[in-house]
């Protein structure tokens, strides 16, 4: 368990780049549809300009701004909490994933 804590620290930076993706992949289809909504009554022009900014860069700038943060907050952990922790945010949103039908 210590030999892979450690090997954790040095992986958080990629591991939390996963972990937000994963989240943002989970989020999307609920944040395209609430934008759907929204932009509904809008011109075409408007909804495609819209949609692009969001998940092109709104969905990209938040995998590039949180994964950092992330990263910091969980280097912070104690080797047994954050190998228990990883494995169970993962396990979480993989069981998210497949209830919301993403699986």
């Amino acid at each position: 368990m210590a030999s892979l804590s450690s090997w954790l620290y040095g992986e958080l930076h990629s591991i939390s780049t996963a972990l937000v993706a994963c989240l943002i992949v989970v989020l999307g289809s609920d944040i395209n549809q609430l934008l759907r909504k929204t932009m509904r009554r809008h011109h075409f022009v408007v909804r495609t300009s819209v949609f692009i900014l969001i998940n092109a860069f709104g969905f990209g700038l938040a995998i590039v701004k949180l994964s950092p943060v992330v990263a910091g907050q969980l280097a912070q952990l104690s080797p047994a909490w954050l190998c228990g922790l990883l494995i169970g945010c993962f396990i979480f949103i993989g069981c998210w994933a497949q209830r919301n039908r993403h699986v």
